[in-house]
């Protein structure tokens, strides 16, 4: 799931640190960082890009053989829906969807992620700031993305999907928790993390003054 790195529509919580041309390249950088990871750990890779516009500026920088969906849907919920749909739909499973926004994720989560799918029916990776930037599935329980409009993006998310999948009777496992990327406070803590790759510490490097 990703945005086109388009100026001033990418990041703008870390506006104030990097401004808007600095976030679209860290968007880019994201991109190629989750994409390397999933095109490395699974058999099959999706991207679902928005907006509608942005296939094209997304397809030229994806690795060969990952395919492109154009995301759909109201609220983030609706585009997850329809994702996980589609991917289903074209033949995956056990599926991970995963955001660009977590750059600490490694194949190690993902492969612990996929191995704990072989025993639950839903494995979340839990972001700090309560929400998840990782779900797998082993089939396309969408109910898990009905969520109130109010709770996506709070600090809500993850507790709410965990309550609807015990409504569905889903056995949910969780994995190791991850900082996400959205605020100048995330980079700070991010850019004091050894794990980090070099080349996202160097894209929120901050700006030096005159």
């Amino acid at each position: 799931m990703a945005k086109e790195p388009r100026p001033g529509t990418v990041k703008t919580r870390l506006h104030p640190l990097l401004g808007p041309q600095r976030c679209a390249e860290l968007q880019a950088g994201l991109i190629r960082h989750t994409l390397e990871l999933a095109t490395a750990h699974a058999p099959r890779t999706y991207l679902a890009y928005a907006p509608a516009d942005g296939g094209d500026a997304i397809g030229t920088t994806t690795p060969a053989g990952v395919r492109l969906r154009l995301q759909r849907g109201e609220d983030l919920g609706g585009r997850l829906a329809a994702a996980v749909t589609d991917a289903f739909t074209d033949g995956a499973g056990p599926l991970l969807v995963i955001g660009t926004d977590a750059p600490l994720l490694t194949g190690v989560h993902l492969t612990a992620a996929f191995a704990a799918l072989k025993s639950h029916d839903v494995v979340l990776g839990p972001a700090l700031d309560g929400g998840y930037y990782l779900i797998g599935l082993r089939a396309p329980h969408t109910t898990l993305f009905a969520l109130d409009a109010d709770v996506w993006s709070t600090d809500r998310v993850l507790t709410a999907t965990r309550r609807a999948a015990r409504r569905e009777g889903l056995s949910v496992e969780l994995v190791c928790p991850l900082r996400d990327l959205d605020t100048p406070e995330d980079a700070t803590a991010l850019l004091a993390d050894p794990a980090l790759p070099a080349p996202i510490a160097a894209l929120i490097q901050p700006v030096e003054g005159p």
